[in-house]
């Protein structure tokens, strides 16, 4: 069993925690790049506690992040055995977190990027109740062609790309989004063109208008 995750938070702005936005990064990097993300979010989002937790292997190519899963050169085979390794794990911190909080799968955001996207991806559409939304940022679904078979609940859902990304390609959001609306599943599809493997402002604003369609995401001022 590996340790348990830990990693930056933020606490809510109004002092009581009625949603959690839980933030997985990408490959080689931290919970304190993705924690970030709260200053842009939390002043329409008081409710919220923002978390972002460490992935639990120090990253192979560079010991000072860390990885949900290593990297091959079969990046398809490698991605999809990841996946099954760091899924348990990720599983694990968010019942924990619930359980200190008092809080649920719907009260909660899983937002990734890149391989933290993909993370999101796969462990909020495996879990038995529906999350309140997730969101990947240059990531994409792993295993579209299994997930009819895997999927446990349908919580809205936001791809957000670049189309000049050249570390993860957009298709692999289109993909993931299209196989996700013919399982039923509200999904948003935002491909922002020129835009290379990283988190835009644009991006950012579609990623809240998101949260607030899903509602009650924001607090009600």
């Amino acid at each position: 069993m590996k340790e348990t995750l830990s990693g930056p938070m933020v606490p809510p702005k109004s002092g009581k925690a009625k949603k959690a936005v839980v933030l997985l990064h990408g490959y080689g990097s931290d919970g304190n790049d993705l924690i970030s993300l709260a200053q842009y979010w939390r002043a329409e989002m008081a409710d919220a506690l923002f978390v972002a937790p460490n992935a639990p292997d120090r990253c192979d190519i560079n010991p000072m992040g860390f990885q949900w899963f290593p990297l091959a050169a079969d990046r398809i085979n490698s991605r999809m055995a990841g996946v099954e390794t760091a899924r348990p794990v990720i599983k694990e911190f968010l019942e924990a977190l619930w359980k200190q909080t008092g809080l649920g799968a719907a009260d909660t955001l899983l937002v990734g990027f890149s391989q933290g996207g993909m993370m999101a991806l796969d462990v909020g559409l495996r879990l038995d109740e529906a999350l309140l939304g997730i969101v990947s940022f240059s990531g994409g679904l792993i295993g579209v062609e299994t997930i009819e078979k895997e999927i446990q609940s349908k919580p809205p859902v936001c791809f957000i790309h670049g189309k000049a990304d050249d570390v993860v390609p957009f298709q692999m959001s289109e993909a993931g989004h299209e196989a996700l609306v013919r399982l039923g599943v509200k999904s948003a599809l935002h491909l922002e063109p020129g835009v290379a493997h990283t988190i835009s402002m644009e991006g950012l604003g579609f990623a809240l208008a998101f949260m607030r369609e899903v509602g009650g995401a924001l607090k009600t001022q």
